[in-house]
């Protein structure tokens, strides 16, 4: 059995950060090397496993992540696109690798962290949950098979915390709806309905979005035609199975050569 892949988590403090950590500690191939948090958060300099429930680690938060990016194999990071640019940036100057699972970039962020991500082992992922990933391999086939006598939904429910919509994973559904049925995503995908909005055009892809309570991500396509429904549906039932994912990405990740990959590459689908 080889060293342990020494990973860092950014935005430890925060609901994904805490899974990350204590589910880091349960796997004796992950070693916990450094946390980070925004300048001026209270938890700074104490330390990161008592944040997370699972008893002291002796790894304390920072806000420098380029201080002890030297001591790291891996970067795990789910915070905020402006965030993760930073990030991205001191990593790729130390050389390290990078799992991302951020979402909400802008088209002009996105290009910029392709671009820096590039250059060093970095897997990129809405959802890294085994689940979602196994779906959007199969999407396509289903919708293929079906085709052009079912209309196209998607929804998607969060927490009331999450800032972007439609979520992440909901996008990259319908990416993937899309791209089956050879639609382009930008004149297809309708995000809102109100009003006398006329009979539904065949060639359509709906996004619906709900945000309440503390709902960790529910991800529906429905097809709907004439007589019948079918309904595919992604429950998360807490934040875990994206943390597995993420843990599973950086253990892969180190192993690679540089460039952007997904978790369908970790997942050998």
């Amino acid at each position: 059995m080889g060293s342990p892949v020494r990973i860092i988590v950014t935005g430890a403090a925060g609901r994904m950060g805490q899974r990350l950590i204590s589910l880091s500690q349960e796997s004796t191939q992950l070693q916990l090397v450094g946390a980070t948090e925004t300048s001026g958060h209270p938890r700074l300099g104490t330390d990161v496993g008592l944040n997370a429930g699972c008893g002291a680690s002796g790894v304390l938060f920072t806000d420098n992540l380029a201080s002890i990016l030297t001591h790291a194999d891996v970067v795990i990071d789910f915070t905020s696109p402006s965030a993760t640019l930073g990030h991205v940036r001191h990593i790729a100057d130390q050389n390290k690798a990078i799992v991302v699972g951020t979402t909400g970039f802008t088209q002009e962020e996105l290009r910029d962290f392709k671009s820096i991500a590039s250059t060093i082992p970095s897997v990129m992922a809405p959802n890294m949950s085994v689940g979602i990933n196994v779906l959007l391999k199969v999407l396509g086939t289903i919708t293929q098979a079906l085709g052009n006598d079912y209309d196209i939904e998607v929804i998607e429910a969060h927490h009331n915390q999450k800032k972007d919509a439609p979520s992440g994973t909901a996008l990259k559904l319908a990416e993937a709806l899309a791209a089956a049925k050879q639609w382009d995503l930008q004149e297809t995908g309708k995000y809102a309905r109100q009003g006398l909005i006329g009979e539904r055009p065949r060639k359509e892809i709906g996004m619906q979005t709900i945000r309440a309570g503390d709902i960790a991500g529910d991800h529906t396509i429905l097809f709907g035609g004439l007589g019948e429904r079918i309904e595919i549906t992604h429950r998360a039932h807490n934040r875990d199975p994206f943390a597995r994912g993420a843990l599973r990405a950086a253990e892969w990740v180190i192993r690679q050569k540089p460039g952007l990959y997904s978790m369908a590459d970790v997942l050998g689908l």
